[in-house]
Order: C-alpha cells, then sequence, then structure tokens
C-alpha cells in the first residue's frame, strides 16, 4: 500500500513538472529496472578462432568442428625466379573442436618440420555489455616434431622433438566494428640450436579487426620478442590478413614475414623482415561442421 501511495506521489510530482509526459506506475518500475541493466554478454569479438595466423579469444560452439587448412608461400624478394614466392609452399592441415561453449581441443599437421600440434583453450572470463570489460582465453599447446635425427648414430631423447606454448588472451570488443586483443605468451622449446639460445621465450602479441563491411574485416597481428639470444637472432612477426565470409566458409587472406603457422614456430622463429621483402602471401581456409548439440550454458 505505502509503495502505491510513492508511486502515486511520485507520479503526481513528475506530471507537474513535465505536464507533457505522463507517467504510469510501470513506467516508473522500468525506470528503475534501467539503473540494473541485464549484463548481456559480448559476442563475436573476432570472427574466427585466429586473428592472423595466431590464435583469438574465440572458440566454436559446443559440438562444432572447425576444419582449417592454412597455407604460406614463399617469400615476395625471391622474384620472378620464384614466382614471388609461389613456387614454395608450406601447409597446415587440422581442426577445433568445441567441447563446451567454453572449452575446444584441436590439432594439426605441419609440412615444416613435419609438426603435429595439439592444444586446449578456456574462455576464464566473458566481455558483458556495461559488465566486465573484457574476454579472457587461456590458451595451451604442444607440438611435436618428427623430423629424421640429422644423426641417428648418437644418443637422441623423444622429449628433444617437444616444444609448449602458454598464452593468455585479453580482448575487448570497442563496438561492432572494432575489437582488440593483446597476448602475453611462454614459448618452451626442449631443445635449441645451440646453448647460447634460449629454451624459454617470452613475447607479447597485440593485434585488432576492423569490420570494413557487413562480410569483409581487415585483421593484424605483431608479436614483440623481448631482448635475448632468440630475439637477436630472429624477427618480430608481424601480419596484416582480410577476413571474407562466405557463407559457411570463412576465408582468410593474408601477409605476414613469418614461415610456420604454429606459435613454438612463427613467434621465437621468424627469419624474415617485412623491410627487406620478406613477405609471404597466405591464406586460411575454415568450414565448420556440427557434431553434436551441446546444451550447456558453460
Amino acid at each position: 500500500m505505502k509503495q502505491k501511495i510513492l508511486s502515486s506521489a511520485l507520479g503526481l510530482l513528475l506530471i507537474c513538472f513535465f505536464p507533457s509526459v505522463a507517467f504510469t506506475q510501470d513506467d516508473l518500475l522500468g525506470l528503475i529496472e534501467d539503473k540494473n541493466p541485464k549484463k548481456e554478454p559480448v559476442s563475436a569479438t573476432f570472427k574466427t578462432t585466429r586473428l592472423v595466423t595466431a590464435h583469438s579469444v574465440e572458440l566454436d560452439h559446443g559440438g562444432v568442428f572447425d576444419m582449417k587448412i592454412q597455407h604460406r608461400f614463399g617469400t615476395l624478394n625471391g622474384g620472378f625466379y620464384e614466382l614471388f614466392g609461389l613456387d614454395q609452399s608450406n601447409i597446415r592441415i587440422g581442426g577445433d573442436l568445441g567441447i563446451t561453449n567454453r572449452i575446444s581441443i584441436g590439432g594439426g599437421r605441419s609440412s615444416f618440420g613435419k609438426v603435429y600440434d595439439g592444444f586446449v583453450k578456456v574462455k576464464v572470463l566473458q566481455q558483458k555489455e556495461k559488465g566486465f570489460p573484457v574476454t579472457v582465453t587461456a590458451f595451451q599447446s604442444m607440438a611435436i616434431n618428427t623430423l629424421k635425427w640429422q644423426n641417428p648414430a648418437q644418443e637422441n631423447y623423444f622429449s628433444s622433438r617437444l616444444s609448449y606454448c602458454t598464452q593468455i588472451m585479453i580482448a575487448r570488443k570497442f563496438s561492432e566494428n572494432l575489437s582488440v586483443q593483446i597476448t602475453p605468451t611462454l614459448v618452451h622449446r626442449n631443445i635449441v640450436p645451440t646453448t647460447a639460445d634460449q629454451n624459454d621465450v617470452w613475447a607479447m602479441g597485440i593485434g585488432f579487426r576492423q569490420k570494413l563491411t557487413k562480410r569483409l574485416s581487415l585483421n593484424a597481428e605483431y608479436f614483440y620478442l623481448f631482448p635475448g639470444k632468440t630475439a637477436n637472432d630472429f624477427y618480430n612477426s608481424f601480419a596484416l590478413g582480410f577476413d571474407i565470409e562466405t557463407g559457411g566458409h570463412v576465408f582468410q587472406l593474408q601477409f605476414t614475414n613469418s614461415r610456420q603457422m604454429i606459435e613454438q614456430g612463427f613467434i621465437p622463429e621468424t627469419n624474415s623482415s617485412w623491410l627487406e621483402g620478406g613477405i609471404r602471401f597466405g591464406f586460411n581456409i575454415s568450414r565448420v561442421f556440427n557434431v553434436y548439440n551441446w546444451k550447456g550454458k558453460w
């Protein structure tokens, strides 16, 4: 009873001060609710699970299998003799599977180094409208180099073939057109070329997606290697790409100075420079399939 009297009195005062506007009790309750808006999750920070070469905070939905074919050609400075890199190529074929909406696994096989890789991604936090400001995804991968031993006569260990990558991806969707991501990264290699090289390589990645049209966006990513022996011998990985959505496919055209397509390779071992024409053209093709229906919320 007291609430109705208070609402009626407040409505009368509003009518007195704003005679052109009439409020009902439901209108007043609506104003109160507007002060506590629902914190809806922000979706589609990026279009796919890859920014350019590196992973984005995005995961495939539970029950969705995302088949990926990634291709990188040689450097443009190879000239007409190498057909500007088209005579050389590296390929990775793999896929991602959404276990739930916040957990996914994946793997693939690269022609470079005959490397098999596998990874797990977990979306720890989700950006909310008028709520939590960023999306946070944790990433852990392991790769196995299966090249034949250069010196089979010496004692070789299986552990020498292994390398790992740990990342925390932090992204924010500022608008429907612009998303930005930073990625603190640690790459560990069990064996390195010399004792002076680093087994642990620290890097900081940054990237963005700028939507150009309804089905086209410009993407970029850059990984800064913190000073050390590896950083002195190699270049920072930098890539530009265009995402083109065509129905069930997402086609990504890319230009990068990196040859490899997994974090253990392109972050610490990029040996080409953009300034010297060491730019490689490449592309990713993504096709999704529904494997099972995931009805959970997490």
